[in-house]
């Protein structure tokens, strides 16, 4: 049985638009940005059904290999959207925008930050490696302004001296991550999306975001573990 996808209409032609000139975009910003398409082009518009607009959008977007996914902040908790390329879900498409040096540098970021305790690598960690690239190697004052280039495009975040990996990237490379990380990338318990910035139970090693830590313990005056009933070890944030 087939189901027609349904009609994509210049509303939808336009949010998707926007949305690949942003890279990726906040529920709050795409709610809004969903109301303004559907106004503009005098199509139906309905406040709680943006998941259907995207859906329509991603049954059009099938046969191009192309969706747009929802992840979350690590840092916030907050829902984004973003336009994620399923044929390379991996550093390849980065490809076309970075010199091989500086993709290396970027899996060497990203090595340092997935294997770390907490989701982040200092500034000198990463540029200490500068030295170290095969492909070509790098002045610190050249790979400072490489890292610049990866948060203004939305790869890595940077906060005090600590670099992260954006958003964006999270939702683009979770899979890349997760199939080549396989020994320390988990997904959290609680949202079941991959998990950085975390806590782990010492008792059963389940892993949940620092949101959603906040969020499912918020109301517990003795919180325990979703998965093993044993007392939270950590502080809740």
């Amino acid at each position: 049985k087939i189901v027609m996808a349904a009609q994509m209409t210049d509303a939808h032609r336009r949010f998707l638009q926007v949305l690949m000139s942003h890279g990726i975009m906040e529920a709050s910003e795409a709610r809004t940005l969903h109301r303004r398409c559907c106004e503009i082009h005098k199509v139906y518009y309905a406040h709680d059904k943006l998941e259907d607009f995207i859906s329509t959008i991603n049954s059009h977007l099938q046969p191009l290999y192309m969706q747009i996914r929802k992840g979350k902040s690590e840092s916030d908790g907050r829902a984004h959207y973003a336009l994620v390329n399923l044929v390379e879900t991996e550093i390849t498409k980065m490809a076309s925008d970075y010199a091989e040096n500086e993709l290396e540098l970027f899996r060497k970021a990203m090595d340092l930050i997935i294997l770390s305790e907490n989701g982040f690598a200092s500034s000198t960690d990463i540029l200490n490696l500068a030295d170290q690239l095969k492909t070509k190697k790098m002045k610190k004052k050249e790979a400072e302004q490489v890292l610049k280039v990866f948060v203004e495009d939305k790869w890595l975040s940077e906060r005090n001296g600590e670099y992260t990996l954006h958003t964006r990237c999270i939702i683009e490379m979770e899979q890349y991550i997760l199939n080549n990380y396989h020994d320390v990338a988990r997904k959290c318990n609680i949202c079941h999306s991959l998990a950085l910035q975390s806590q782990v139970c010492e008792s059963c090693g389940i892993v949940i975001h620092l949101p959603c830590v906040r969020k499912y313990f918020r109301a517990q005056t003795e919180p325990r573990c979703p998965q093993c009933n044993d007392a939270w070890p950590w502080d809740i944030p």
